[in-house]
């Protein structure tokens, strides 16, 4: 949008159907072009989205029951609705506690790992289990009753240069 002439564009931002065309393509940008400014890339016919965020491209927005397995749930981003979605893993939901910020995995192309919306992370916070103090991250997630043993997943997150929770941070190439 940096350079968009039309600023209603974004209207198109709005279309799940455009949503899901622009983030089945989204992936790290490892163009030779403008890779420091703009992480990611979305190429678009002879178009090419060159994108930036402020964290993370995914953002994870809803869950949802898994259509084909009563007992799973899906982990849907993008504000696509149904139409962009990972499985749900409760033991692999990560909080930084000092930002508050709440992770899960998404698709590798873009790293693998997706933040949750404000609005359900806060929703999320009382399933959070904290073993030795609210300072450390949690070490218990539950869920639909089950309760789940946090697991590390990741051998990076997210750079947050005020973290301070033990977490490693993300590596710049």
């Amino acid at each position: 949008m940096d350079d968009a002439k039309i600023k209603n564009f974004t209207s198109c931002f709005k279309e799940k159907k455009f949503l899901v065309f622009f983030f089945n393509r989204l992936r790290v940008n490892n163009t030779g072009r403008y890779e420091k400014e703009f992480p990611y890339f979305s190429p678009c016919g002879r178009e090419s989205n060159y994108v930036r965020c402020d964290d993370v491209p995914y953002v994870f927005t809803h869950v949802v029951p898994d259509p084909k397995d009563e007992n799973l749930f899906r982990f849907c981003y993008a504000h696509a609705g149904d139409e962009l979605s990972v499985p749900f893993e409760p033991e692999k939901m990560i909080m930084l506690p000092r930002t508050g910020r709440v992770y899960h995995p998404a698709p590798k192309k873009v790293g693998g790992i997706g933040l949750v919306k404000s609005s359900l992370a806060i929703e999320f916070s009382k399933f959070f289990t904290f073993g030795q103090s609210e300072e450390n991250p949690p070490t218990h997630f539950t869920w639909n009753e089950k309760t789940y043993e946090l697991v590390k997943w990741y051998d990076t997150l997210p750079d947050d240069t005020d973290d301070t929770s033990g977490h490693e941070k993300v590596k710049e190439s």
